[in-house]
């Protein structure tokens, strides 16, 4: 007899320095990653190859939650445009949620709104 429980989650954590990424995938085929701290030009290639990670799975909807960030600067930025241009071709499963503070200015200044798909 085959049961309907829920699967647990995957909860991955990933460090560089004070820069971290917690990515969790849920059983309902959402991957959630999540940024912390700043944001900077060594964090980019980090974050980048943690969404790549994601991105090859099979996951039907992939959020980046941009709230955890303190900092983001043009190599983050330029991150967050390739993962959109790749979502872009890929079905458009990426979905972004806006930062706070300055990087909630910074992307506000930028205009990002009109570049990257924002859920909230």
């Amino acid at each position: 007899m085959e049961t309907n429980t829920p699967q647990p989650t995957s909860d991955t954590w990933v460090e560089d320095g004070p820069f971290r990424i917690r990515s969790e995938r849920d059983p309902n085929e959402v991957y959630v990653v999540e940024p912390y701290g700043e944001l900077d030009l060594a964090a980019s290639k980090t974050l980048d190859a943690e969404l790549r990670r994601v991105e090859a799975s099979d996951v039907d909807r992939i959020i980046v939650d941009l709230s955890g960030l303190e900092f983001i600067d043009s190599s983050g930025i330029q991150v967050l445009m390739e993962v959109e241009a790749r979502s872009r071709q890929d079905s458009n499963r990426v979905r972004f949620l806006h930062g706070q503070g300055q990087v909630a200015r910074i992307l506000e200044l930028i205009e990002a709104d009109s570049v990257l798909s924002f859920a909230d």
